[in-house]
């Protein structure tokens, strides 16, 4: 699993991008008023990608809640996410308005992953563009335990890694992946992401600061590995 940069949810600011008020007023304003604020980053609408034969990208449903409480029974999972634990119901819910409100505000697009043969859930990925603006964004993803090991965290980075770079014309994507964690490791590498260093106590994980490595991919190294397709 690719831990989010950090987790919009999780640490305060980070949900989305913040704009200041234009440095001059509108010419239109009344003399002596303060200026209108600058607008807001613009809504985002999830597509449905197709990440292979095998699964779909999705936006997140309210019929995802037996996800979010598998999920919650995870070791990691709830660290490095807002997935609650102990599971409620409520709490649940909440996490799935969360996401629909970070396409709303921009933050960035939140999907589901699902198996195509019987259309479970079985995780998560995320473009996250708070940094959009300095002309980067970053990508994390989880799965729950009976997902890991069948290619599924490929298809889906692979997928999410190729729209936004040939369709959104991101032009750095980034992921922060703990040294531990050898195979996500090996997966961002096969899709063509460079390890560029490791970040020391670079994210809270739990109840401590944890080091990162940070791998990256730019617009401009050329295609990632495989092509996104609209979903029908």
């Amino acid at each position: 699993m690719a831990a989010p940069e950090p987790d919009p949810d999780r640490a305060p600011g980070t949900g989305s991008t913040t704009r200041t008020t234009a440095d001059t007023a509108d010419t239109d304003s009344t003399p002596g008023s303060a200026p209108d604020p600058a607008p807001g980053p613009e809504p985002l609408t999830v597509p449905s990608l197709s990440a292979g034969p095998d699964f779909v990208l999705r936006p997140w449903e309210m019929s995802d809640l037996p996800l979010i409480r598998e999920a919650s029974l995870d070791p990691y999972i709830p660290l490095i996410t807002t997935i609650p634990a102990p599971y409620s119901e409520a709490a649940a819910e909440a996490f799935v308005r969360r996401q629909w409100e970070r396409a709303a505000t921009g933050a960035g697009y939140p999907f589901a992953i699902v198996r195509s043969r019987d259309r479970r859930p079985v995780g998560a990925i995320g473009l996250w563009l708070r940094e959009l603006p300095e002309g980067r964004a970053s990508l994390g993803y989880w799965l729950t335990d009976l997902a890991r090991g069948q290619g599924v965290a490929r298809a889906a980075l692979r997928t999410v890694t190729g729209w936004a770079l040939r369709d959104l014309g991101v032009p750095r994507l980034q992921l922060y992946i703990e040294p531990w964690n050898t195979a996500s490791a090996r997966i961002a590498e096969d899709i063509g992401f460079r390890r560029e260093g490791l970040l020391r106590g670079w994210q809270q994980v739990g109840d401590e600061r944890r080091d990162m490595a940070v791998y990256a991919l730019l617009n401009s190294d050329g295609p990632a590995d495989g092509r996104a397709v609209t979903a029908h």
